[in-house]
This record gives C-alpha cells, sequence and structure tokens, in this order.
C-alpha cells in the first residue's frame, strides 16, 4: 500500500483540499499497481500557529469527516490529536513516525504539502529528518514560482533536478527520498479569507465549500 498523510489544521476544510488530494492520489496511482490511500489527519496544536484554530479539534475533526465521505480512497486520522498529558505541540515527525510503527513495513509514505506548509519546512521539529520518513509532495498555487527550491529546504539538505517535476533530496549520510511537485492546479482557495466570508461580510463561499461542510458550519454557528 502507498499511504499520502495529508496533515492541516482543516479549519474549515474546503474545495482545495480536496483538489490537491486528489491530484496527489492520480499522480501516484499512473505511477504504481499498488493501493494509494490519502490519509487527512486534522492537527491538534501547530507547533507555528501558537494562537491555534478558530473551530475545536472536535468541529474540524467532524467536517473532515464529511468533506471525505464517499470517497473510497480519503481516509480520517485522529494521529494527530492534542494529547492533554504532554503541554506541548503536535510535531509532524513524531505523527509520521507513530503512523508507520502501525502500518505493515512494507508501506510507502508520502507526505502531502501545500506550497506555503512547504516554504516553512525548514523551521519544522527535525525538519531534515521528515523527507526520508515519508517522501515529499508539494501542490504549488496557481503561477507559483517554485524553482529555487534548494533554499526552502532545511540546509543539510540537497537536491537533484529530475523529469516531470520529479526532483531527488539526499542527505549528507547519502540516504535518499524523493520530492514530486504538483504543477497547474487552480485551487487557489485560503481558509482566512473563507472564514472572513462565512462571518457574514461578504456572500456565503458556497462553491469553495463542500454542501455538507457548509451546513455543519451553518448548523453550529461556527466562524460568526
Amino acid at each position: 500500500m502507498v499511504v499520502i498523510f495529508f496533515g492541516g489544521s482543516f479549519d474549515p476544510p474546503h474545495c482545495g483540499h480536496l483538489g490537491i488530494a486528489h491530484a496527489a492520489l492520480r499522480a501516484l496511482q499512473s505511477s504504481t499497481e499498488d493501493e494509494v490511500r490519502v490519509l487527512f489527519a486534522p492537527v491538534g496544536r501547530q507547533p507555528l500557529k501558537p494562537a491555534g484554530s478558530s473551530a475545536s479539534y472536535q468541529q474540524r475533526v467532524a467536517m473532515t469527516r464529511l468533506a471525505i465521505a464517499g470517497n473510497t480512497h480519503f481516509d480520517l486520522s485522529l494521529a494527530d490529536a492534542p494529547n492533554p498529558a504532554q503541554a506541548k505541540p503536535n510535531y509532524t515527525i513524531d505523527t509520521l513516525l507513530h503512523l508507520r510503527a502501525q502500518h505493515p513495513p512494507a508501506t510507502r509514505w508520502h507526505i502531502l504539502l501545500g506550497a506555503d506548509a512547504f516554504r516553512t519546512l525548514h523551521h519544522w521539529h527535525r525538519a531534515a529528518e521528515i523527507p526520508f520518513i515519508a517522501d515529499l509532495i508539494v501542490a504549488a498555487r496557481p503561477g507559483e514560482d517554485l524553482t529555487d527550491l534548494l533554499s526552502l529546504l532545511p540546509p543539510s539538505l540537497t537536491l537533484t533536478v529530475g523529469p516531470h517535476n520529479h526532483f531527488r533530496i539526499q542527505n549528507p549520510t547519502g540516504h535518499q527520498a524523493e520530492l514530486l511537485i504538483l504543477s497547474d492546479l487552480h485551487y487557489d482557495i485560503s481558509a482566512t479569507q473563507l472564514r472572513d466570508q462565512i462571518d457574514g461580510s461578504a456572500p456565503t463561499p458556497q462553491h469553495l465549500l463542500p454542501p455538507s461542510v457548509l451546513d455543519y458550519i451553518h448548523q453550529n454557528h461556527l466562524y460568526a
């Protein structure tokens, strides 16, 4: 099996999240005969967002479950749930190591990042280790220039350019990992702008959210 880990606030989960997940799924399905699944994992506490999320973790889990319902290749994971016993944020590397330990050793792992998240990767906890736990897939925004990829990686890593938006990452010990750029995607949706629109300052963005998620937001008076 091939698993694409897709973590994030999902505050709320929108059509942009679903779009890049579908794009990553198609990209890997075209290159393997193995089963490919996307694991949506709402995060409890993000280290780089100390202010936290607008909706609670339970509400974001409920919205994510609604957003991916009906897609047989999408699964919900609670691996990034907040841990009240540990007064620390959720670190992606810890979550990935925990998930890998729960799956068969032959499982191949990828981590799906939006371009904004990829630009902050060098600030993540134990960032230089992450590509060698799960190969990277980066979804570029429309018209975004990601040619200077080397400057975005942790400084100890080197990058080799390959064909068709494929790159190879190497660390000082010689271990290699893959990086795939998903380009020409037209899912430039901002969750912050969505929340601002939902609170009544602009027309409700019905075409940017799954109907079930929008109904949940209205029923629970979120972002008002």
